[in-house]
């Protein structure tokens, strides 16, 4: 696990952080928010911590993080379905998305790769990549839409993750899914349950009908398309059923966990 970064950028109002951060509530507890004047007692009301004076901006974030992440899981409906598009829709070339140069992204041996799998589920052993190759698999044509301001459109073909989880024996009535990667700075992130059993989210093995490139995760990503897309790891190389919250790389720093779309 990372360790925490600081929010909070030297310099910075700390009173125009906090009305900053506000905004990025959803927009039924911004409203409440502005009929409290945005007072201490709306704080604590909405964040359910002491805030005082004293309270610092940086644990504020932290618990409008919660807070919001909390109301997303509530109106998060398992059940429908991102928007798929024709194959005619697809941009090309599709962008590469990541948080270094594409010439640095992880570099795999798919013959000596074996997804490790560990936590709460009955079957541990490994997987190597053309044991997942036999798994029975579907296509999706979904919109990549990143927490920069930019989507994508892409065609990803892989096996359901919770196809794959009913397979191993998970305890889906544990919390999470949690991903480590081979990213050289440790990429994870946490997935809530409901979000890994959802018919769209998939083990994405191919890209454009091809075997999935270096600069898309091979050799193999976890494609959510309700999710942004930091919550879709690439190169990812175990999985874990927990019910700990384990934090992520980018949720380390600040980003909501939930992170719907």
């Amino acid at each position: 696990m990372g360790r925490m970064r600081s929010l909070l950028i030297p310099g910075v109002d700390k009173k125009l952080l906090v009305r900053d951060a506000i905004k990025t509530m959803p927009d039924p507890a911004r409203r409440r928010f502005i009929a409290g004047g945005v007072s201490l007692g709306a704080l604590t009301l909405l964040t359910g911590c002491d805030v005082s004076d004293s309270f610092s901006a940086e644990s504020l974030l932290v618990e409008v993080s919660k807070f919001n992440d909390a109301v997303q899981a509530a109106i998060f409906n398992p059940y429908a379905l991102a928007p798929t598009f024709p194959e005619s829709a697809i941009t090309r070339p599709f962008p590469f998305s990541g948080y270094y140069d594409q010439e640095d992204a992880p570099d795999i041996n798919g013959k000596d790769w074996k997804l490790e799998v560990r936590g709460l589920v009955d079957n541990k052993k490994p997987w190597t990549l053309q044991e997942l190759y036999r798994l029975p698999q579907v296509k999706q044509v979904t919109r990549h839409i990143c927490v920069e301001g930019w989507s994508a459109i892409g065609s990803w073909t892989g096996t359901p993750l919770r196809d794959f989880l009913k397979l191993i024996g998970a305890d889906t009535s544990a919390k999470y899914c949690w991903f480590q990667c081979a990213d050289s700075d440790g990429y994870n992130s946490p997935l809530d349950m409901e979000s890994a059993l959802h018919p769209q989210t998939q083990m994405s093995f191919k890209f454009a009908d091809e075997i999935l490139p270096r600069a898309y995760g091979y050799p193999m990503k976890i494609r959510v398309p309700t999710k942004l897309g930091f919550k879709n790891p690439k190169y990812v190389i175990s999985m874990e059923v927990t019910n700990d919250y384990k934090c992520g790389y980018w949720e380390d720093q600040g980003y909501n966990s939930f992170s719907g779309n």
